[in-house]
């Protein structure tokens, strides 16, 4: 290959790449949860969990999930929400909803936003970690990534993890894991110790393999 056609033959090459990619997305069956969410117990540690109110139609029409989890624990005075929306079968141009796009229409506002490493299951992982606030009140918002593979922070990474496990394992299912919590002393430390305390329940839910990323 010459250096005038060269260029031509890495298009070819990236537009064959891109093909399949979509091709393997669109064509791969359902990957259906290991076991279902609502099997996550209400009592995890010292954290006890009560189902939140069911959702509006119109909302979990928005949301398009297989299954979702929507929960509130208490720990004493402290309280923390967990949601989880899992997508057995995700399309190709489409991504779970990243809460930095579905929050602001409810009229949250993000004063930060940030990624820590924290302990999830005798492994560190890095998760989101974010500042919200809506009518005056302050929330950390800590949300990943999650498949039965890999636990991931970055909206890019999971998007090219996902045309990676399409291409080459032909299953796409995976799940956004969100907690929220109050922002103020000790409510950030208490959410990033429930999430560390729930995340074996979660992985077992997805079925979870030797993680390969982040």
């Amino acid at each position: 290959m010459n250096s005038e056609t060269r260029p031509f033959g890495l298009t070819a090459l990236v537009l064959a790449a891109t093909l399949a990619a979509s091709w393997a997305i669109d064509s791969r069956p359902s990957e259906p949860l290991a076991q279902p969410l609502n099997t996550i117990p209400m009592s995890v540690g010292d954290w006890r969990g009560a189902e939140d109110p069911a959702m509006r139609s119109d909302i979990l029409a928005s949301l398009d999930a297989t299954s979702y989890l929507s929960r509130t624990y208490r720990r004493g005075s402290q309280s923390v929400s967990l949601f989880i929306a899992y997508y057995a079968n995700q399309k190709a141009g489409e991504s779970m909803h990243s809460p930095k796009h579905c929050l602001p229409g409810s009229g949250w506002e993000f004063l930060s936003f940030g990624e820590k490493d924290v302990p999830l299951a005798g492994r560190t992982v890095r998760v989101n970690q974010d500042i919200i606030q809506k009518d005056g009140a302050r929330m950390a918002l800590i949300y990943w990534y999650q498949s039965r593979r890999r636990v991931i922070a970055s909206e890019l990474g999971a998007k090219l993890y996902l045309i990676r496990d399409a291409v080459v394992e032909r299953r796409t299912g995976g799940a956004i894991v969100r907690v929220l919590c109050p922002y103020e002393t000790g409510g950030v430390e208490a959410g990033r110790d429930f999430a560390a305390t729930v995340f074996p329940a979660i992985w077992r839910a997805m079925g979870g393999e030797a993680e390969t990323g982040r």
